[in-house]
């Protein structure tokens, strides 16, 4: 039995549909250090040690060097190398919306041997 591909909707909806319209200026973000205190919201590790690899260039770093920008309607984290955007991140008063599709993969370091 096959699964169907994800298909994106033609139209840019849900909470990150304006994307676009916001510029951002070269020199105007934080490194990916500012992600750690909104994902620490959201999982139970430290994702900005974890390595990263960018879908558009395959560029492998940790979180922590992602370019961040915001604040607001949510974070927006760009690859260092071509700019391409690898993570979203928008909280409400009751929920969050985390979108990856810019990451092929997150690898976390675990504790032990």
């Amino acid at each position: 039995m096959s699964v169907p591909a994800y298909e994106y909707p033609a139209e840019p909806s849900g909470p990150f549909a304006d994307e676009l319209a916001v510029g951002y200026l070269d020199g105007e973000y934080e490194d990916g250090n500012a992600l750690a205190g909104p994902l620490s919201e959201l999982f139970a590790v430290d994702v900005v040690s974890a390595e990263g690899h960018c879908v558009s260039c395959g560029t492998t770093g940790p979180v922590a060097q992602l370019r961040v920008y915001g604040p607001g309607p949510g974070l927006v984290a760009r690859c260092p190398e071509c700019g391409q955007v690898v993570l979203r991140l928008v909280r409400g008063a009751e929920s969050a919306w985390l979108d990856l599709r810019g990451t092929v993969s997150l690898r976390f370091q675990l504790g032990g041997d």
